[in-house]
């Protein structure tokens, strides 16, 4: 009843438009290369680009920016954690080679790529020289930039690793297929390539900055703070800094923990945790590993890192509201103080945030927090039986949070504001999976994955946008628990 209450209470706060908490409204910068930066008070200053993140106050050549696309909505970061594991970071230009922007206009034109052009310049290599070999590496350079800014991740990574192909020791190039597999969570891939442009480059910060990104999402603390620091003695970032500062956080915290592993797992706890109640995590883990790899048609490349804290050390790493249980960051984080085995709740808490793990692996981070969440708690068991009648009374009243305003962070968001959120976003994962089966679902987060906006994913799958499936989903409600 008590849940109930609260939640009647929200259809007042959200007519107050209270929900903007979740997000804030931010600027797009928009560089020619095609990298999109969400940020907030973008302001030209002479030669240079001025904005803000939660990383501070930042810059840029104004050479380098096409555009500045104003008003839009950024989610806020969810964690110090999570703006670590997704540090803003991009390969450097390439070096300038002869008829550079005759290249690039010629490689991509009219809004697409012009492969007979690229295939004439690869022609031109089998001549041999070093001329033509820079010039087919550009263009396949310039396809990739394109097709990354439009979110197709495996056309980029192809035509990148094709660019390489051509001048194999550039280690700009190198770097640029490293950051496409970065974007994929393919931490081990990544290394390899950046590995060798250390080893072509051994004094660039931008190898070092990205080479610390693929260790932190390995789970490997102290490599990631060895490179992010070695990267700030050649150039200060402050993207770079606040990364280092949540990973050394990490690292004096787990600095005495006890380490586990298993097939798909790598376990760190806490010494006051019982070593039985370790085993029994990575066994239950495992369990649901195997029953959320079937239901999602997915296996995560990687190993995932999973932490049981103390409850005072899982606040003080998190600095998670006071309503969150758990977090998923890049790795599972789990406060276990008190336990000595794996019950029903921890083991409903470690299902619900693997669930996130094998979403945000599938997606490449692009789900919105509404289906991770939604699905998070359908795979944990969750159904909208005690919640349907005042989610109704929400929705017929008008009143209800769109969907399109529940894509961004929820971090910012008060107790009973969150619990309306969680219910939500649950009843609209539900109405699809009960309604069509989890291969809806699953057919939603492949197109995520793709790149597709939310909306586009959900017309080409259900047929509907947000509008539709907030209906569908209420009258779900009403006819499936009678109100």
């Amino acid at each position: 009843m008590r849940r109930t209450r609260n939640l009647v209470r929200m259809a007042a706060v959200l007519a107050c438009g209270l929900f903007c908490a979740a997000a804030a409204r931010a600027d797009k910068i928009v560089l020619k290369n095609g990298r999109k930066i969400m940020a907030s008070n973008v302001v030209e200053d002479g030669d240079k680009v001025r904005y803000e993140t939660s990383a501070g106050q930042m810059a840029l050549p104004k050479s380098i920016v096409d555009h500045i696309e104003k008003g839009g909505l950024v989610p806020v970061m969810d964690s110090p954690a999570a703006a670590a594991a997704s540090l803003t970071a991009e390969p450097p230009e390439l070096p300038p080679v002869a008829n550079a922007s005759e290249i690039d206009q010629g490689a991509v034109h009219d809004g697409a790529v012009d492969r007979n052009y690229i295939a004439r310049l690869v022609s031109d290599t089998r001549a041999g020289g070093a001329l033509a070999n820079q010039a087919a590496a550009r263009a396949y350079h310039a396809a990739s930039q394109f097709e990354l800014a439009k979110g197709e991740l495996a056309g980029a990574l192809n035509d990148a690793r094709s660019a390489l192909t051509y001048v194999p020791e550039e280690p700009a190039l190198l770097m640029n297929v490293a950051y496409l597999h970065l974007r994929q969570s393919q931490f081990k891939e990544s290394l390899e390539y950046l590995q060798r442009a250390e080893r072509v480059a051994p004094k660039s910060a931008d190898v070092y900055k990205l080479e610390g990104w693929a260790y932190y999402g390995m789970n490997r603390p102290d490599q990631a703070v060895a490179n992010w620091k070695k990267s700030l003695a050649l150039r200060p970032d402050a993207d770079t800094q606040t990364a280092l500062d949540k990973a050394l956080k990490d690292k004096n915290e787990e600095e005495n923990y006890k380490e586990n592993e298993s097939a798909h797992f790598q376990l760190k706890y806490n010494g006051a945790a019982q070593p039985e109640l370790a085993r029994q995590v990575l066994h239950v883990l495992e369990e649901h590993y195997d029953s959320i790899e079937s239901e999602l048609n997915y296996s995560p490349p990687d190993p995932i890192g999973v932490v049981l804290y103390t409850q005072q050390s899982f606040a003080d790493i998190t600095r998670a509201p006071g309503w969150v249980g758990a977090l998923n960051d890049g790795r599972i984080r789990v406060p276990v103080q008190g336990l000595t085995e794996v019950d029903s709740e921890l083991s409903r808490v470690l299902r619900h945030e693997l669930t996130h793990s094998f979403i945000q692996q599938k997606t490449h981070g692009r789900a919105p927090t509404w289906i991770q969440e939604g699905v998070a708690q359908w795979m944990e068991g969750k159904r909208s039986d005690e919640n349907a009648a005042v989610l109704v009374q929400i929705y017929d009243a008008g009143q209800a949070a769109p969907l399109g305003r529940l894509e961004g962070s929820w971090m910012g968001l008060q107790g009973d504001m969150a619990r309306y959120a969680y219910a939500w976003a649950l009843a609209n994962v539900e109405y699809i999976a009960e309604t069509n089966g989890m291969g809806d679902i699953e057919r939603i987060l492949d197109r995520l994955g793709a790149g597709e906006p939310t909306e586009r994913a959900l017309r080409e799958v259900l047929h509907d946008d947000y509008g539709d499936l907030m209906q569908s989903t209420a009258d779900y409600l009403k006819k499936n628990y009678g109100h």
